[in-house]
């Protein structure tokens, strides 16, 4: 083996190294970037809310100073207290999940101040506070790991969670990958279990085997079984081949595997899982199946299986809409969040005999709801009466808000903000609206934010953002510090955030009618919904843009090989080669249900789809931008897409910004690349 190159891509990195931090301190801002970030800095993110079982309380995790922190409320919102001693915002407190008998919070927190062996602030630990949330909490674990989505058991004396020992990092993909070293898949490998500890001395007991990582599970109503979603390690790689599993809920229990989609026949063969649900009665497990492109980004169907294993039912075979999220609400109802169009809805549907009912809609908004423990989960009281989640719009931003369902199980008047948060936030940015059109027998639809002081006597630029996954969704909320849409219209341009074939909204069939076709189908869906929002709004066809992240990033990289109707691009973490990607990213495993075969049994399909195959043709002045550490699109695509542009003389500029994955963490690299973006499409879109 030859190290040959090595040198000169360490070169290269260094060099856009230094571009990032001598631009960050160099470069003369536009002063309108500053009031942008200022009042996107402005919003209070809401990462979760949780609702008693009685009924009567709520809990809600808020950030203050960039840390989350809990308070307790009752259900109306009145009454709204701090958990805990520490001052808000000076420690981190999540993941609230109250009592069966509604008398206990438990919670997430490093308030305690705990230290490691090296000094450092040691992991989040247990706590539970009594008093419905009001006593000074108890501390109940010292955990060597990361621990996450905490829930009581049946029984309430424990409470389950997802556990990495002695972790370095967050199991996920979308986290910053650490430096490679040792041999590659065997060494440093981390896993995620399912474990429990007793609330009353903090005994600590894993109940999954080594040999599966864990990234969902559910009890059963009694507490005395666990279902998950679990594969071998890697788990940041192996989701997507991920099996449901049931065993005991004890240490040492066998797993039994009842759904590994890989040896199956029909429609779910070799695609994801997600949300694995008990039935009521123990007897079966509901849960989503489809094609999916990121763990947590759940779409599908609904399935049955029963819990003992078999062939999964499809209960909603011919679904118009995806689903997120399910949870038995009774021994006949399935209650289910879905995406319609590019919205949300909350329904019941009847389960009867393995089928499903007709549905009734409880909820249905231009607005993302959750209640952040899963995608668009809701979080019920025990008598499925009372519900809670987070609401924000492109107009509104979040707030915890609180619905009652009425006879019928509708809601009983539109769900009420029981929170002000962020009361009296406006948005700096243009109105949104839902553009629909059709194109090659599909209906296709995408949200259009006008630019903001909107003159309908004017003619503006317009940006494409083309969303990430590519099994996603454009679904309006209240947007982060950082580069997108927002800060776009708010600096003047219309920016159209298609939904094209592949994403969430329109039905599986929808989703998977861009397999084996990257970059064709979606292109052309996307290329007519330019067309059609010229047909009705004063845009500029001469000064269009396009940006997007990840599979945004790499439909940008490709449609400026495709067409020269964009004359300014900015592309973040990319993909230009699907070959060598193949190879070199951390997560090959979701590429083979998109492409259908890996890229050495069908080297074609991979080459049909890269954007460096077709190079020549590019023209438009593109920006790259990537995190050094990116697992999900590894740095060097963006740095062949670069190379290749410059070597034919296409304006470009690559940007690496150190430590970051996939998803940036680092608020002033944010920044900068919204800097550098704006800078680029006011010189070639102006």
């Amino acid at each position: 083996m030859t190290y040959r190159a090595a040198p000169a891509w360490g070169l290269a990195f260094a060099m856009a190294l230094v571009s990032c931090q001598a631009y960050a301190a160099d470069a003369t801002p536009d002063p309108r970037i500053g009031a942008v970030l200022k009042s996107l800095g402005q919003v209070h993110a809401i990462r979760s809310t949780a609702i008693s079982p009685d009924g009567k309380h709520l809990a809600y995790v808020t950030e203050i100073n960039d840390k989350p922190a809990l308070k307790v409320a009752d259900i109306d919102g009145r009454n709204a207290k701090a958990v805990g001693t520490a001052k808000p915002g000076s420690c981190q407190q999540s993941d609230p999940s109250w009592s069966p008998d509604s008398k206990q919070l438990a919670f997430l927190s490093d308030c305690a101040g705990r230290k490691g062996a090296d000094g450092k602030p040691a992991t989040r630990d247990i706590f539970v506070s009594a008093g419905a949330g009001s006593q000074t909490p108890r501390q109940v674990s010292r955990l060597a790991g990361l621990a996450s989505d905490l829930a009581w058991l049946a029984d309430g004396k424990s409470i389950s969670f997802l556990y990495v020992p002695g972790a370095t990092r967050e199991a996920s993909a979308l986290a910053a990958t650490k430096p490679p070293s040792g041999e590659i898949g065997v060494d440093d490998i981390e896993v995620q279990h399912v474990a429990k500890v007793d609330a009353a001395t903090g005994a600590l007991s894993v109940l999954t085997p080594d040999a599966l990582h864990v990234y969902e599970y559910a009890f059963d109503a009694k507490g005395a079984r666990l279902v998950y979603a679990a594969a071998q390690p890697p788990g940041d790689n192996n989701w997507w081949i991920a099996q449901l599993y049931v065993q005991e809920a004890r240490a040492g229990a066998k797993p039994v595997s009842i759904v590994d989609t890989a040896k199956l026949s029909g429609e779910l063969k070799g695609l994801q899982l997600a949300v694995p649900r008990f039935s009521p009665d123990g007897s079966q497990v509901a849960f989503i199946g489809g094609l999916m492109s990121d763990q947590g980004a759940t779409g599908g169907d609904i399935y049955l299986v029963p819990s003992t294993g078999g062939e999964p039912h499809n209960l909603t075979p011919r679904a118009t809409t995806t689903a997120a999220w399910i949870e038995w609400t009774a021994p006949d109802r399935l209650t289910v969040a879905e995406i319609i169009g590019g919205g949300s809805r909350l329904v019941d549907y009847p389960v009867k005999d393995g089928a499903l009912g007709e549905p009734t809609a409880l909820y249905e908004a231009q607005a993302y709801i959750g209640d952040g423990r899963l995608e668009m989960s809701v979080a019920f009281d025990d008598a499925g009466r009372t519900a809670t989640f987070v609401q924000s719009t492109f107009a509104q931003a979040p707030e915890v808000y609180v619905a009652h369902l009425g006879d019928g199980r509708r809601f009983a008047g539109a769900p009420t903000a029981v929170t002000s948060i962020n009361a009296g936030l406006k948005p700096v940015w243009g109105k949104a609206e839902s553009i629909e059109w059709e194109n090659e027998g599909h209906k296709v639809q995408g949200w259009l934010l006008f630019p903001a002081g909107f003159d309908k006597n004017k003619r503006y630029p317009m940006i494409v953002s083309v969303h990430g996954g590519p099994s996603s969704a454009v679904v309006p909320r209240w947007p982060g510090v950082g580069f997108g849409p927002a800060p776009l219209s708010a600096l003047g341009y219309f920016v159209l955030m298609p939904n094209p074939r592949g994403s969430y909204g329109q039905g599986e069939a929808f989703v998977q009618a861009n397999r084996k076709d990257f970059g064709y189908g979606d292109l052309r869906d996307i290329l007519k919904g330019v067309d059609e929002v010229e047909k009705n709004h004063p845009v500029d066809d001469r000064r269009l843009g396009l940006t997007g992240w990840s599979y945004g990033g790499f439909m940008t990289m490709f449609s400026v090989t495709q067409t020269q109707r964009f004359k300014a691009a900015v592309a973040g973490a990319g993909i230009a080669n699907w070959q060598s990607y193949y190879g070199q990213n951390s997560i090959d495993q979701w590429m083979t249900p998109f492409f259908g075969a890996s890229v050495y049994d069908d080297p074609a399909v991979y080459a049909k789809s890269s954007a460096i195959n077709y190079i020549k043709q590019a023209k438009t002045p593109t920006l790259v931008v990537v995190g050094d550490r990116d697992a999900e699109c590894p740095a060097p695509q963006s740095f062949e897409f670069w190379h290749a542009l410059r070597a034919q003389g296409v304006p470009t500029r690559l940007v690496v910004y150190p430590g970051e994955g996939h998803a940036f963490k680092d608020e002033a690299h944010r920044r900068d690349v919204l800097q550098r973006a704006l800078d680029w499409f006011t010189q070639y879109l102006k």
